[in-house]
C-alpha cells in the first residue's frame, strides 16, 4: 500500500513534510484535500490511524469556521466530521498515512514514525 499525503499545497509544513518524503525517496500518492474533500468515513477513519480519542484533535480549532460554525461547544462526534467534510480547513494538516497508521506532520519529522 502507497504511502498517502493529505496535502495543502499553500502549508509551508504541508511542503516540508512532502519535500521529506520524497528525500527519503518515498513518492506519496498527493490528495489535496481542499480540492477532493474527504468523506466522513475517510475522516472516521484518520481518526482511528491517528490513534485520536477524539474528533476534535483532528480539528484547527483556531481557523475562522471553527468559531464561524460555534464548533466549541459540539460534542457530538459525527457533526464534528459532518463539520470537516463541509469546511476541510478544518482539517489539521499535513497527514502521512502508511499501513494504515497515520501521523500529523506538525513538525514534518513526526511523520517518520508512521515510515
Amino acid at each position: 500500500m502507497p504511502v498517502t499525503i493529505y496535502h495543502n499545497p499553500r502549508c509551508s509544513k504541508s511542503r516540508e513534510t512532502l519535500a521529506l518524503l520524497q528525500s527519503k525517496a518515498i513518492e506519496p500518492s498527493v490528495v489535496e484535500y481542499l480540492k477532493t474533500p474527504l468523506t466522513h468515513e475517510q475522516i472516521a477513519t484518520l481518526v482511528i490511524q491517528l490513534g485520536f480519542s477524539s474528533v476534535r484533535e483532528l480539528m484547527r480549532t483556531k481557523e475562522d469556521d471553527y468559531k464561524a460554525l460555534n464548533l466549541k461547544d459540539e460534542s457530538n462526534e459525527s457533526a464534528l466530521i459532518d463539520a470537516m467534510v463541509q469546511n476541510p480547513k478544518l482539517i489539521e494538516r499535513p497527514i502521512v498515512v502508511n499501513n494504515n497508521k497515520a501521523a500529523i506532520g506538525r513538525p514534518p519529522e513526526n511523520v517518520l514514525s508512521v515510515l
